[in-house]
């Protein structure tokens, strides 16, 4: 079963995307999100290719889902049928491969996206979800990431259990939900010598450039904040269960207790020749308590890992900045060499 599920979760070596694909989501997501605050997403159309050694998913193109208002009807499925058929009818790849979303600084993990990629990801097991930070692409950094459910979180979340002891049978921890599948951008041959010719003929970049501009400082502040939220969040959901643990020991202790005493009391009432009291009332004076469910402190915990691995990124390319600067300055301050 191990040998399964971990082919399963390697079905995908990496996501080949069109750079025509990644330029309609990024021009999507720029037209219609206020800012990066709305949440935009569309429909990833594609084919699965195989090779000697690799499988890959190739992505070759897109199209959004029309804005709309809650209290507007819209029936997602029957939008995508439309338009795959429309897509079918002039030749071009109409097969479904997954979808795409923008996201806010990265915030993006929560119960609405593990379902959404489960539905994807159970109709279609080659499926991905594409992830698209405007924010930090505006940083220098295009930010264009892939992800898949392992196989054990899909096992987890088809069976609706998420107690404690759920979670540990299947040895699920925030790192193993999703898996982060490589993206590769591809361009045609002439597409590469468009852009070659459009390289020579851009003007050349001005003088006053800074290129250690340390222009990530907001960045950095906003995805600390972020994190300090996250952080309050799955304080409060550990509270949560500590109290449950608190009430479930209590509730132990008494329910010993009152074994403890109805045993004497059995004790006695036999030795006085009287039929001992039964132990049905016990399940009922002590009713078992519901362990709150875990899904939610998964989904923080992985959260919180996204967001600590961004600001470890963008921190190290602070650091390189700061110390060369650092290497600059004290070159202009020392005397020239006679």
């Amino acid at each position: 079963m191990a040998s399964k599920a971990a082919s399963r979760d390697n079905l995908i070596q990496y996501v080949q995307i069109d750079g025509l694909v990644a330029l309609k989501i990024i021009k999507h997501c720029h037209e219609e999100s206020a800012g990066g605050s709305d949440l935009v997403q569309g429909v990833l159309l594609g084919l699965v290719a195989e090779t000697a050694n690799d499988k890959i998913l190739e992505i070759t193109n897109c199209f959004p889902f029309p804005r709309h208002n809650e209290d507007e009807e819209f029936d997602e499925v029957q939008y995508q049928m439309e338009m795959m058929k429309n897509l079918r009818h002039v030749n071009i790849d109409h097969l479904h491969v997954g979808w795409y979303q923008s996201t806010n600084l990265g915030s993006f993990i929560n119960r609405a996206f593990l379902e959404s990629q489960f539905i994807y990801q159970h109709s279609i097991e080659e499926s991905v979800v594409l992830i698209y930070d405007p924010n930090r692409t505006t940083k220098g950094q295009l930010s264009l990431k892939a992800f898949r459910l392992t196989q054990a979180m899909m096992e987890l979340y088809e069976s609706t259990d998420f107690s404690p002891e759920s979670i540990k049978a299947s040895k699920m921890s925030f790192n193993k939900m999703f898996q982060e599948i490589p993206v590769v951008l591809r361009n045609s041959h002439l597409c590469n010598v468009l852009l070659c010719d459009l390289e020579e003929m851009a003007p050349s970049a001005p003088q006053t450039t800074q290129f250690l501009d340390l222009a990530t400082s907001s960045y950095l502040e906003k995805k600390t904040k972020l994190l300090m939220g996250c952080v309050d969040d799955l304080s409060q959901d550990c509270n949560k269960y500590f109290n449950f643990q608190r009430q479930a020991a209590k509730q132990n202790q008494a329910k010993q207790q009152y074994l403890m005493k109805r045993q004497a009391e059995n004790q006695s009432r036999v030795g006085r020749g009287e039929q001992p009291l039964g132990d049905d009332d016990i399940n009922k004076m002590f009713k078992p308590l519901v362990a709150p469910p875990r899904l939610d402190s998964l989904l923080t915990s992985s959260q919180i890992d996204r967001y600590t691995k961004q600001i470890n990124e963008f921190s190290a390319q602070s650091f390189g900045k700061l110390f060369m600067s650092e290497c600059l300055q004290e070159e202009r301050n020392t005397p020239a060499q006679q």
